[in-house]
């Protein structure tokens, strides 16, 4: 077990249980699953930057390559500082296990660092994406590993490292997921997340010959997962509820429009005003903040570890 590593100590505990029967028909695979869960590869590096005022940062990069058994690693790159190893390798071993069940040939993998992207200038956004990839552009490549975006890294954030790897490397190849269309990315690439996590819940809610429509809807997070599963929602006619963020909860009585969904995010951006029939409660992620509303389904669309066992027995 690792030591000081609570979150990757949990997932793979999380994983052992649920593959106990595997590991009790064939001991072998007890043995498989301790060599999956160790990284083939940990790379650490640290990105100096400058700010608009000529001052230098310095923070702290990672990328774990954990299993390429399958394909090339892949797994997302999060800019936010809460980051560390343990995320990372918690999240690396989930992928893992993840895109197997894809059917696709590529392994598992997560990188990051403890950067805030929030209130930063697109400059500055840049310069840090530069001294971010002059650590990252040794250990990537198209069959070898292709990272995609995370929490702190959207399209324009993938457009700075892509631009730079290629100064660095040249040419036009797959290395990252999540570009532009005019560099080669896949239309409906952002949406996709959000709107899988629907379709899953509507292929659920078929097997309870049940539907969407109608439903009330907690959502948690307010970047692209929760952003497009909110939309997806609205669009088969549930009634979402809430968004959130690290701040508090968005919360609409009677149902929020994709206006006000867009009205959020634009808030969030600029640190405006909420929408009108916004409601902002401070401090709570939606189940808290909400816990005397009732709704059918909540959707967790924020981080790792958000629910917790009282929560889902509510």
């Amino acid at each position: 077990m690792a030591v000081n590593e609570p979150l990757f100590n949990q997932v793979r505990e999380e994983i052992s249980e649920s593959l106990a029967p595997v590991f009790k028909k064939d001991p072998d695979m007890r043995r498989i699953f301790d060599v999956i869960s160790e990284p083939e590869y940990v790379h650490r590096w640290k990105a100096v930057w400058e700010d608009d005022k000529g001052e230098q940062h310095v923070n702290i990069c990672w990328r774990v390559q954990q299993n390429s058994a399958l394909g090339p690693y892949k797994g997302g790159l999060r800019f936010d500082p809460s980051v560390t190893l343990d995320t990372l390798r918690f999240l690396a071993l989930e992928q893992v296990f993840k895109n197997a069940l894809t059917g696709k040939a590529i392994g598992g993998g997560k990188g990051g660092s403890d950067f805030n992207p929030k209130g930063k200038s697109d400059n500055e956004l840049r310069r840090f994406c530069e001294a971010f990839m002059l650590g990252l552009h040794r250990v990537i490549g198209p069959d070898m590993d292709v990272p995609a975006g995370d929490i702190g890294v959207g399209g324009k954030v993938i457009g700075y490292l892509y631009g730079f790897w290629r100064k660095l490397r040249g040419g036009h190849v797959g290395v990252l997921t999540g570009k532009g269309l005019d560099w080669g990315g896949s239309e409906l690439r952002t949406e996709a997340t959000g709107y899988g996590l629907v379709y899953l819940t509507i292929e659920h809610l078929n097997d309870k010959s049940m539907e969407l429509s109608g439903q009330k809807v907690l959502i948690s997070g307010s970047g692209n997962v929760a952003t497009y599963a909110a939309k997806k929602c609205i669009q088969e006619g549930a009634i979402v509820l809430t968004l959130s963020d690290r701040n508090g909860t968005y919360f609409c009585d009677k149902g929020m429009t994709e206006d006000q969904v867009d009205g959020i995010l634009a808030a969030k951006q600029k640190n405006g005003k909420v929408p009108k029939g916004i409601t902002k409660i401070p401090g709570k992620n939606p189940w808290i903040a909400k816990k005397n509303v009732k709704a059918d389904i909540v959707l967790p669309c924020a981080t790792q570890n958000e629910i917790e066992e009282g929560d889902a027995q509510v």
